[in-house]
C-alpha cells in the first residue's frame, strides 16, 4: 500500500492517501515511527498509513507490500475480520474437537467459536487488558489455546505462547518484554511456574487456569469458567470500540525465537502477516474443501508453524481441527492419527522418522514371503512417484495392484487412509526417510520458513517436489540471494513479501540486523533455486563448519548421511569448525518416560535387537559407554565408514565419534520444542568430549 508522500521519520499527509486504489481523506496526521496519531474507526479490517514497512514499537502500524495481481493482490483481512467471516459461512459447522475423559469427543462449531471468543474477549478488558498489552498462553494445544489467542486480539492486545517446556524464569522473561496483563495456563504446573515470579511482574493483572482444581483463593488466579461468565455479563459496548479501532497492519501476535544464542526475541506479526500467509498457503495447497478436511493439532502453538497452520489455514478454510492428547510427541500421536483419520497431516522431521522405526520394526518381524511382497510393492510405488515427479503419467498395474495389497493397509495402520497432503517442516528431513515413504505411497512434502517470515515461505504441493528440495517459493513472495551473482544463487536466501514480520519488539538494532534497507529478511540459510521455482538448503550460515584449512562443511547432510548408515543412531551432532578434522557426537535410540518426557537409560527394542544381533548383551546406554562395548563401537566404526565413502573430499571425512551418555531430550535441553537440535546447548554441554577429540 503506497501513500502519496513520504519521509524518513515522520510525515505530514495532507487530504489523500491512496489505498488499493481508494482515496482516503484525512488532515494533518502525524505518522512518526510508525505511530498513527490520527483516530481510524473503520476497523478491525481497516488499514493506518504508515511510513516504513518495519515498527518495533507498541502501538506502530506498517505499509504492506501488496502486488498489482495474483496472490500478493489479495484484499487484507484481520483476524477478528477472518473469523467473523469464516462464522457466517459455515455457523454449524465443526472448528474444533476435543476429546474428553468418558472417551467421547465434544465438538465446537465455528458460531460457537465466535461466541466465546468475544465472551473471552471482554472478559479480558473486564480483569483490565490494556490496548497493545499481551496476554501469554503456557500450554498444551486445546480450544482454550484458541479462544484465548483470538480473544487477546480481539480485545485489541497481543496473543503470545509460551512453550510448556519454558522455566519459571524462561517464562518471566516473555511476560514481562511484552508487557503481560493476563496469562493463561493449562494446569497447576504450570501455574506454579508463574505464581513463583508474579511479584517481579509489573504489568500482570490475572493469571486464568482452564484445567483441573483451580485455587481461586489465590489473589487474580481465575477459573476459565469465571472469565466466561464475567465476559457473558457485559455489554459489547467496549470490545466493538476497541474492534473498530484495530488494524489489518499492526501487531496481533508474539512469537518468541527459541533464544538458543542470548535470550529469545519478540518477532511481531500483523494481522496481514498472518492471514495472508495463510491465504497464500491455502492457494498453494490448492483443494482444500470447507467442513470436509480434517487436521490433528499436536505440535506446539507457540511455534509458528502450528499457529499458521492449526489456527489461521483451518480458519481460513473451514477444516476441523481435532485436539490431540498432551503427550502425543511422546507416544500417543498414532493413536489419535487411527482414531480421527485426517486428511492433511503436518510433522517435523521426528514424527516421520518415527513413523519409519515403526514400519521397519514390523518389516523385519515379518516372514519371508511379506518382506518379498513389501519390497515389489516398494518398487513399484518409487516407479511410479518418479514417472509423475518427471511429468509422466506413472500409473501401471503393478502400482495399481501394489496399493490395493500393500500401500493401503500400511496407510489404514498409520492412520493416514483418508490423508492427501502429507508435509515436514521446522528442520531437515532426510531425502532417504523421504524416499521411503515415496516407496510406500507416502510422498511427503516440504515447506520452509521462519517465525519472521509468518510461518511459510515455501511449500511443494505433489507432484511439484525433489526429494531434496525444501519446497517450492510460495506465489506472491520474493526470493534473492545474498552473495551471489546469479539471480538463481548459491547464496544466502533472503525473502520479501507480505508475510515478511513487522520487527522485533522494542528492539530496533536487531530487526536492521534482520532486514536489510530494500526490506529483504535474511535468513541465515544458503540456499539456491531451480528452474521449476523450488528452493534448495545447503547449509546454515551460524552452523557451517570452517575448518581449520579453510574448508566451509554444512553439517546437515553429514550428520544424515551417517544416520542412514547407522539407523539406531538417534542424534548426531558434526563437530568441526576452526578444527584440523571432523569429528561427530551420536546419541543411541533409548526408550522414553511417558510421564516426564525424558530419555531413559535403556535401548528402546529395536536398538536393543540391534545391539544383542552384534553379540552385545547390553540393553543400557551405560553399559555401552562406560566399557566401550567392542562391537558395537566396531559397528559405528563401520557405519562412519560408509559414510565418509560418500564424502565429496578427505576434508568432509569424520576421523572421531562419541557414544553420547544419553539419548536428547526437550527436559535436558539439547532439543527445542520442534525436536530440532540446539547445536550451542550441545557444544557446552558436552565440551570436554570435544576437546578430547583434539588433545592429541
Amino acid at each position: 500500500m503506497e501513500r502519496a508522500s513520504e519521509r524518513n521519520n515522520a510525515v505530514n499527509v495532507s487530504t489523500v492517501i491512496v489505498e488499493n486504489g481508494e482515496q482516503i481523506n484525512v488532515t494533518d496526521m502525524q505518522v512518526p515511527n510508525g505511530i498513527s496519531q490520527q483516530k481510524f474507526l473503520n476497523g478491525p479490517d481497516q488499514f493506518v498509513p504508515a511510513d516504513s514497512y518495519t515498527c518495533c514499537t507498541p502501538g506502530g502500524h506498517v505499509r504492506i507490500r501488496m502486488g498489482s495481481r495474483g496472490v500478493a493482490a489479495e484484499p487484507p483481512i484481520s483476524v477478528p475480520g477472518l473469523l467473523s467471516r469464516t462464522a457466517a459461512r459455515y455457523p454449524d459447522d465443526i472448528a474444533f474437537a476435543t476429546k474428553k475423559a468418558d472417551g467421547r469427543w465434544h465438538k465446537t462449531t465455528y458460531k460457537q467459536y465466535q461466541e466465546n471468543v468475544r465472551t473471552i474477549a471482554k472478559g479480558f478488558l473486564k480483569l483490565g487488558l490494556e490496548r497493545y498489552h499481551s496476554v501469554c498462553i503456557l500450554g498444551f494445544n486445546s480450544e482454550q489455546w484458541y479462544t484465548s489467542d483470538l480473544a487477546a486480539i480481539h480485545a485489541g492486545g497481543y496473543a503470545a505462547g509460551i512453550y510448556t517446556t519454558n522455566s519459571a524464569e524462561a517464562c518471566f522473561f516473555c511476560l514481562e518484554s511484552s508487557r503481560a496483563n493476563i496469562c493463561v495456563v493449562q494446569d497447576k504446573k504450570q501455574l506454579d511456574k508463574i505464581l513463583s515470579v508474579q511479584g517481579r511482574l509489573k504489568h500482570l493483572k490475572a493469571i486464568v487456569q482452564w484445567e483441573g482444581v483451580v485455587n481461586t483463593s489465590i489473589p487474580g488466579v481465575y477459573s476459565w469458567d469465571q472469565i466466561m461468565a464475567m465476559g457473558a455479563k457485559e455489554p459489547d459496548t467496549q470490545l466493538n470500540n476497541v474492534l473498530k479501532s484495530i488494524a489489518v497492519n499492526e501487531c496481533c501476535t508474539l512469537v518468541y525465537t527459541s533464544g538458543t544464542v542470548g535470550p529469545p526475541k519478540a518477532v511481531m506479526l500483523s494481522h496481514d502477516n498472518l492471514t495472508w500467509d495463510a491465504f497464500s498457503i491455502s492457494e498453494r495447497v490448492g483443494d482444500l474443501q470447507p467442513t470436509v478436511d480434517v487436521l490433528i493439532s499436536y505440535l506446539p502453538l507457540s511455534h509458528v508453524a502450528a499457529q499458521v497452520v492449526d489456527i489461521y489455514t483451518t480458519l481460513t478454510n473451514a477444516v476441523a481441527v481435532y485436539f490431540a492428547q498432551p503427550d502425543a510427541l511422546k507416544g500417543s500421536l498414532i493413536d489419535t492419527l487411527k482414531e480421527v483419520r485426517p486428511t492433511r497431516f503436518l510433522a517435523v522431521p521426528r514424527v516421520w522418522e518415527k513413523m519409519y522405526e515403526k514400519i521397519m520394526a514390523v518389516g523385519k518381524s515379518s516372514g519371508s514371503l511379506k518382506r518379498y511382497i513389501a519390497t515389489w510393492a516398494k518398487e513399484k510405488g518409487t516407479e511410479h512417484h518418479c514417472a509423475r515427479i518427471n511429468g509422466q503419467s506413472g500409473t501401471s498395474c503393478g502400482y495399481k495392484m501394489a496399493k490395493s495389497v500393500v500401500f493401503n493397509k500400511v496407510r489404514v495402520n498409520l492412520g493416514l487412509d483418508r490423508c492427501s497432503t502429507f508435509v515436514t517442516a521446522a528442520a531437515p528431513l532426510s531425502p532417504d526417510i523421504k524416499k521411503f515413504f515415496l516407496s510406500l505411497d507416502i510422498p511427503i512434502m516440504d515447506a520452509f520458513g521462519m517465525s519472521e517470515a509468518a510461518g511459510a515461505h515455501t511449500l511443494s504441493i505433489y507432484p511439484k517436489f525433489k526429494l531434496d528440495c525444501s519446497g517450492e517459493v510460495l506465489d506472491g513472495t520474493e526470493t534473492k540471494f545474498g552473495g551471489s551473482t546469479s539471480i538463481n544463487g548459491p547464496g544466502e536466501i533472503q525473502m520479501r513479501g507480505r508475510h515478511v514480520f513487522m520487527g522485533y519488539l522494542n528492539d530496533e538494532q536487531k530487526t536492521k540486523d534482520a532486514l536489510d534497507d530494500e526490506g529483504w529478511l535474511l535468513s541465515g540459510d544458503v540456499g539456491r533455486l531451480d528452474s521449476n521455482n523450488l528452493l534448495y538448503i545447503t547449509g546454515r550460515i551460524k552452523e557451517l563448519l570452517i575448518t581449520a584449512g579453510g574448508e566451509n562443511i554444512a553439517p546437515v547432510l553429514i550428520e544424515q548421511t551417517v544416520q542412514a548408515q547407522l539407523l539406531h543412531v538417534g542424534y548426531a551432532v558434526l563437530i568441526g569448525d576452526r578444527r584440523k578434522f571432523l569429528s561427530i557426537l551420536l546419541t543411541l535410540k533409548a526408550k522414553v518416560d511417558l510421564n516426564t518426557g525424558d530419555a531413559l537409560d535403556e535401548l528402546e527394542p529395536e536398538t536393543c535387537k540391534w545391539v544383542a544381533s552384534l553379540g552385545s548383551k547390553a540393553t543400557k546406554i551405560s553399559e555401552i559407554v562406560n566399557t566401550k562395548d567392542p562391537v558395537v563401537y566396531k559397528a559405528i566404526e563401520e557405519g562412519i565408514a560408509r559414510a565418509n565413502k560418500q564424502a565429496i573430499s578427505n576434508a568432509q571425512k569424520i576421523q572421531k565419534f562419541a557414544i553420547l551418555p544419553s539419548d536428547f531430550s526437550m527436559n535436558t535441553g539439547e532439543l527445542g520444542p520442534t525436536l530440532k537440535i540446539k547445536r550451542n546447548v550441545v557444544y557446552e554441554k558436552y565440551k570436554d568430549i570435544i576437546e578430547g577429540f583434539y588433545k592429541e
